[in-house]
């Protein structure tokens, strides 16, 4: 039997500290407080505040960042898996709506961190489900992460919130459509499962601080 060459040990290695690294860095990471704040917690009161707000959110809401990788990247394994990202950015937009009409959804931040969970799965897992099934998870998922979004832009004036929904669907699209050309050119099948295994530990790390925030919520 061959005995695998030092180089080959060494690159297996050097992979799973990498792996290990990353979801450690999110774990010190995954705070609830990071996510609904891109203005450092005033409301934009103008286009240009609100236009940056939403370009912000999506970014600094590290769980939200993970959520849209992983959606570009789902949609490059899929046929026709474009429309995947659509339905999600659509979904968004009717979320936040949703939230501004005061409409209560349950268990938001969970929602969204196990959204994250479940889309890294998707990546790894072979026979994954078919495209109209993800289609309709990832807009479910757009509903709850959409509404998350609503909280930055809450009680703002028309002006800015039109600016803060065009901000982040433009953000959504430039992340999405860079994890799928970039899963589409040079990523093979390991780049994918490896990178599927870094979002759901991600997703696990969020969902972990999300539980521990409720048994043990931080004083306001």
């Amino acid at each position: 039997m061959d005995q695998p060459s030092f180089f080959s040990v060494f690159k297996n290695i050097q992979a799973r500290f990498l792996a290990i690294a990353t979801i450690f860095s999110f774990l010190l990471f995954a705070t609830p407080v990071f996510a609904h704040h891109p203005m450092g917690g005033g409301t934009p009161s103008n286009l240009f505040e609100g236009f940056m707000s939403g370009l912000a959110h999506p970014i600094i809401g590290f769980d939200h960042f993970a959520f849209i990788v992983s959606v570009g990247l789902v949609a490059a394994l899929k046929p026709q898996g474009i429309l995947i990202p659509i339905g999600f950015l659509l979904s968004a937009m009717v979320g936040t709506g949703l939230h501004l009409m005061g409409v209560n959804l349950p268990a938001v931040e969970l929602m969204v961190s196990g959204s994250v969970v479940l889309f890294g799965a998707l990546i790894v897992i072979k026979n994954n489900p078919k495209t109209f099934v993800i289609i309709a998870l990832a807009t479910l998922a757009g509903l709850f992460h959409g509404y998350a979004y609503g909280e930055a832009i809450f009680g703002a004036q028309m002006t800015p919130l039109l600016s803060y929904l065009v901000g982040f669907t433009v953000i959504q699209m430039v992340v999405a459509g860079s994890a799928y050309a970039i899963a589409k050119k040079f990523l093979d099948a390991a780049n994918m499962r490896s990178a599927g295994f870094m979002i759901c530990g991600a997703g696990l790390a969020f969902t972990s601080a999300q539980v521990v925030n409720l048994i043990f919520p931080l004083p306001k």
